[in-house]
């Protein structure tokens, strides 16, 4: 909490306090018929009242709180908070005693000088009470603001890990067919180079922010494809659909292509028609996006989604899209499907 808030909590504290004071002690020492005696008001209350209640207050909030009450230690707490309250006492005793003299003081004797102690004493624990519920609340509020700084952090630095994660497996590929397409074409190679400069342009560049254009996203997972279809002559091996108009509309950077790539890499047989579909649907409130390709259930089938990569993609769309989301991954006879539904903002 900013200084100057806590000093407005404490100021508007003890205005609030020495009215209250200034009522009762205006009461007590001449009534309300004549009009408050000042005299006797700041003689009497200042080291009656207001001195044990500084004392108290501050001792609590700076000592007792911090490393009793904020601890837990509930007897010692009770036992010091006791003992605070009885040493402000004798404080304001003290100050009475200079100011009136032994007369005042046990002009009772011994029971007038013990009860003038008590009252004192519970002055200073009232204080000194309200002291704890101040600070309390200054405490709970202050770490409810560390929580939320500490959960932003912790939200950048996961989506930075799951970037840091995607990047170099889409990377490797990439680089391993178009090394296979020079053995084959070189011009057509260079072509596809290009694209890869493209695509590591985006990267680079165009992942830095928490949204992109639909438009961009969509540009890439086409340049991702056709860089893929190198290691097939099957023209009909992925197609990849969009449908609805993508213009105005934005999503997280490469939120997209980890389901393609795993499509890719468990896909059953690169000359089977139609082995992966990826389509999206553009509407007014919600994208839909699904990516399906067939596999052999006969061959031993280890997914992407069942370990470390998953955890992450799903973390980061959590992220990025609380609630705005829904994720099904279904896997079915020959089937391994991806269906995601994001919201627009």
């Amino acid at each position: 909490m900013k200084k100057s808030i806590v000093y407005l909590i404490h100021t508007a504290f003890w205005l609030a306090y020495f009215l209250l004071l200034l009522v009762i002690i205006a009461a007590a020492t001449q009534g309300f018929s004549s009009g408050p005696n000042f005299e006797n008001i700041l003689k009497v209350g200042i080291p009656f009242v207001v001195i044990p209640s500084f004392s108290a207050f501050y001792l609590f909030y700076f000592y007792l709180f911090p490393k009793y009450v904020k601890t837990r230690k509930i007897g010692l707490s009770f036992v010091y908070g006791i003992l605070f309250s009885i040493g402000s006492a004798f404080v304001g005793g003290f100050f009475l005693t200079l100011i009136f003299g032994k007369i005042f003081m046990f002009e009772g004797g011994w029971s007038s000088f013990f009860a003038e102690i008590i009252t004192m004493s519970l002055i200073g624990l009232f204080a000194g009470t309200m002291s704890v519920i101040i600070k309390g609340f200054i405490t709970w509020y202050d770490e409810i603001q560390l929580k939320e700084t500490l959960n932003l952090k912790n939200h950048q630095i996961e989506l930075a890990l799951v970037k840091s994660q995607l990047d170099p497996h889409f990377l490797f590929n990439t680089i391993n067919n178009i090394d296979i397409l020079l053995l084959k074409d070189a011009q057509l190679a260079s072509e596809y180079l290009n694209k890869l400069s493209d695509i590591l342009r985006f990267m680079l560049f165009e992942t830095k922010t928490e949204k992109i254009a639909l438009t961009k996203e969509i540009e890439y997972i086409e340049k991702y494809i056709a860089l893929q279809k190198i290691r097939t002559s099957n023209d009909n091996f992925v197609n990849f659909i969009v449908k609805g108009e993508a213009a105005n509309h934005s999503v997280s950077p490469m939120l997209f292509i980890p389901f393609i790539e795993n499509a890719f890499k468990h896909v059953s047989n690169k000359k089977t028609e139609n082995a992966i579909t990826v389509s999206l649907v553009i509407e007014k409130e919600k994208i839909v996006f699904e990516c399906e390709n067939k596999y052999n259930e006969n061959k031993t089938f280890q997914s992407e989604f069942n370990g470390l990569g998953n955890e992450l993609i799903k973390k980061r769309i959590e992220l990025m899209y609380p609630k705005k989301h829904n994720l099904a991954i279904i896997k079915e006879n020959d089937t391994y499907k991806v269906n995601l539904t994001l919201a627009n903002d």
